[in-house]
């Protein structure tokens, strides 16, 4: 018996050895600060929800969650940092519509999006706003048109880069409207705000979010949004498809990705967490008045949805003629 207790006992070690590696580092995750990567300036969208979902991943996880940004070619630098880092769940990946876009406006990148990075959660989408300065001799969207068509090349539109939201916002306008206005990219969508309000560019889209309170202001002319339907917080400002370019719709969303190869146990926790976070009364409130509009996918239904986003902006790429300059 005593012989046959310890064949058992080496049985079951040997078991134990041969169990996935990934499930060690899930028991005991996280036990160190975790790293939120940001591939965008400050202040915007991806850095705001970044920061809420820091602070409370960090309360329900007991370990801090700390938010990085990395901005530069168009999330290229801080995303190929990610890619490049551990696959421990230590580092994770702030990203957007930004990089299903550039999967096929920048091909040659250092990097692959569904090869290189595994999809955790999404967070949230929202509209965009599109705005001029009130210099600007135009009130609404189809005066906005007739002056970009009168003066073809000489108005200009503000991104925070390549490949982003407010980038390719401009290219499908541009391509639906049959107008010609230049791109002006900059670092940041911070950057691309401040030159829009001073009036150094003359049109942006910009995240809802964030621009809203510049136009109730009246520091710019809010003239639609990019939804399909008029936004809650702005309910007066018609859609770019209703108010003169018909089939018109474009959105910001945001999600979280690793490194591919990171334990499939820690994506699920924080899936969940993220998940939490999200479901949360009081953070769905805040959202709503913000603009933001929740949305709670598992990992499986993010990859899905990445998938069908690359072939989307494929299209669009495509169609629009856009150009990562």
């Amino acid at each position: 018996m005593l012989y046959v207790s310890r064949v058992s006992a080496l049985i079951l070690t040997l078991l134990a050895l041969m169990l996935p590696a990934s499930q060690a580092p899930a028991q005991s995750y996280p036990n160190k600060n975790v790293r939120i990567v940001v591939p965008f300036g400050a202040g915007g969208p991806a850095d705001i929800y970044a920061r809420v979902l820091a602070q409370h991943l960090s309360e329900a996880l007991k370990q801090s969650f700390v938010v990085e940004n990395r901005p530069g070619a168009g999330s290229i630098i801080g995303s190929d940092a990610v890619a490049k880092s551990d696959p421990d769940g230590y580092t994770l990946l702030l990203m957007s519509n930004t990089h299903t876009t550039n999967e096929s406006l920048i091909p040659n990148k250092p990097f692959q999006l569904m090869r290189d990075f595994v999809p955790v959660a999404t967070i949230n989408y929202s509209d965009l706003l599109m705005v001029i300065h009130p210099s600007v001799p135009a009130k609404d969207l189809k005066e906005f048109i007739a002056l970009a068509k009168k003066d073809s090349g000489k108005l200009n539109y503000a991104s925070s880069g390549p490949g982003t939201p407010y980038h390719m916002a401009g290219e499908l306008f541009k391509a639906m409207s049959g107008t010609n206005i230049v791109h002006v990219p900059h670092k940041g969508s911070g950057e691309a705000r401040n030159s829009v309000l001073g009036g150094h560019v003359q049109m942006m889209f910009d995240a809802i979010t964030t621009m809203s309170a510049n136009a109730k202001a009246g520091q710019v002319r809010a003239i639609a949004t990019t939804g399909t339907k008029r936004s809650s917080i702005m309910p007066d400002v018609p859609t770019v498809a209703e108010a003169g370019v018909p089939g018109y719709e474009a959105t910001i969303w945001l999600g979280v990705m690793a490194p591919a190869k990171t334990p499939k146990d820690i994506i699920k926790l924080l899936n969940t967490e993220i998940n939490k976070v999200i479901n949360r009364a009081d953070i769905r409130e805040a959202w709503a008045k913000q603009g933001a509009v929740p949305m709670v996918m598992t990992p499986e239904q993010f990859d899905a949805y990445l998938k069908k986003d690359i072939e989307k902006w494929a299209n669009v790429v495509k169609v629009s003629g856009a150009k990562a300059q």
